[in-house]
């Protein structure tokens, strides 16, 4: 176990001494919070305000506070996944500058050294997403805060799932790859197409009824909709607080896409934090086995 430490505070190290690649990483939330609030809230608002029966008044601090939560939710849904992409290219890098070489003739496992490139994959997308969730919370003070102190911790629970999954998911992606630029390309495409996948640059709910039925088999659908529910707890408990019909309430959940379905079905949010815990199991097996029989000399 302390070779695999000292391979991850060496990863972790490199991480830090790469002043692109940090600054990438961590100037990423900061332009995608910038474009949430520019590009989305309105999208989102019109989204959540036609749920809204016209009798029924609701308070702009509340419908703004409801907006910032699912902005702030789709945001941390997104950044916990395509960071871990960012952070984890010096497994890439080493392939790509003759590291591995040396690794390659060192007494030093194979398993010991990818599970090392995977802890510190973890690690400091835990440490950029961090930065990113404060910023978030900054944002929602200003909005409309309705969070307590266990929203917070669910929140925080649900990006430590979301970055494990996001961490094997990219371990497995940028295994086979050997050249900086394959990453770049493979970290674009990811950017690119996992918001609209998972739900965050617009609600699934809004989708088609076939494409809803595909994207219900995603882990990564339940992983939005578990971060939204806990974002989102606080503004549903004013809701209740202050009698809002509970169809109306229901209707914004299922626009919001707090209840998501499976076959008919409402997925639970047991059942959802089950789904991220079996997906990241089953990512982590095929990352090891993965490393196990498939990292050739000729592949390292």
């Amino acid at each position: 176990m302390r070779t695999v430490l000292a391979l991850m505070d060496r990863n972790r190290k490199l991480f830090f001494k790469d002043k692109g690649m940090l600054f990438t990483s961590m100037i990423t939330p900061v332009i995608l919070i910038v474009l949430y609030a520019t590009f989305l809230a309105k999208v989102f608002k019109d989204s959540f305000t036609a749920a809204i029966p016209d009798m029924i008044t609701i308070s702009d601090k509340l419908i703004n506070g409801t907006v910032a939560a699912q902005l702030t939710a789709s945001l941390m849904a997104v950044s916990c996944i395509t960071v871990t992409f960012c952070v984890n290219l010096t497994m890439v890098q080493d392939k790509a500058n003759g590291t591995r070489k040396d690794f390659n003739v060192a007494p030093v496992s194979k398993e010991k050294i990818y599970l090392g490139y995977f802890l510190s994959t973890v690690a400091n997308s835990l440490m950029v997403n961090g930065l990113a969730f404060v910023l978030c919370l900054g944002y929602l003070l200003k909005m409309g805060w309705y969070m307590n102190a266990a929203d917070v911790l669910w929140v925080l629970f649900d990006m430590i799932l979301l970055v494990l999954f996001g961490s094997t998911l990219s371990s497995i992606i940028s295994f086979p790859l050997t050249t900086q630029g394959q990453l770049s390309a493979v970290g674009t495409i990811v950017s690119a197409g996992y918001g609209f996948l998972c739900g965050a640059y617009m609600p699934i709910s809004n989708f088609g009824p076939d494409l809803q039925k595909a994207l219900s088999y995603l882990p990564s659908t339940y992983a939005t909709s578990l971060i939204k529910n806990h974002m989102l707890h606080g503004v549903f408990r004013e809701m209740e607080r202050k009698n809002y019909p509970d169809e109306m309430v229901e209707a914004i959940r299922d626009t919001l896409d707090c209840n998501p379905v499976f076959h008919g079905n409402v997925v639970s949010i047991n059942q959802m934090i089950g789904i991220m815990m079996g997906s990241i199991a089953v990512f982590g097996i095929i990352y090891y086995v993965v490393t196990l029989l498939l990292a050739g000399e000729g592949r390292r």
